[in-house]
């Protein structure tokens, strides 16, 4: 899918109908998840213009791996596929915040929980520390994502 330039006019980039995202340097655009039921975060990503055309598309999310430096259907392995109901971009077109119903387990993080952000960053005697939410998997990850069957 091809999408149109970004208007030069902050008006219409601002308030118009045209719908042209902002991709970065690396020809990425960072996505925001959350749930559709309740608002709970999810996770965040990162689509191209192919993943995002194809979320568009088919209404099932795609993203763009960094680290595998691969497009990506999210749940395709899991089967924790994330039916899109709801897009939106901010105003400079630069962000998209995704409204999912995650299918499955309604798990969407690769650990088995429902989120990815499963962990607290606190601050005590100048250390940063993390501690779990006590979230807890809803699916086993190792025989999910398990090359040997």
């Amino acid at each position: 899918m091809d999408f149109p330039s970004q208007p030069t006019d902050k008006s219409l980039l601002e308030e118009g109908a045209a719908f042209a995202p902002r991709f970065d340097r690396d020809g990425l655009i960072t996505a925001i998840v959350t749930d559709a039921r309740d608002g709970v975060l999810l996770m965040v990503a990162h689509m191209n213009a192919l993943a995002l055309g194809l979320t568009l598309e088919t209404g099932i999310a795609h993203y763009w791996s960094r680290s595998r430096a691969q497009l990506w259907k999210k749940g395709e392995t899991s089967g924790n596929l994330q039916q899109v109901v709801e897009m939106r971009t901010d105003c400079d077109q630069d962000a998209i915040l995704l409204k999912v119903e995650v299918l499955g387990h309604d798990a969407t993080c690769h650990t088995g929980r429902r989120s990815c952000f499963y962990r607290k960053v606190t601050f005590e005697d100048g250390n940063a520390k993390l501690i779990d939410d006590g979230s807890k998997p809803q699916f086993d990850p190792e025989q999910v994502y398990s090359t040997t069957s």
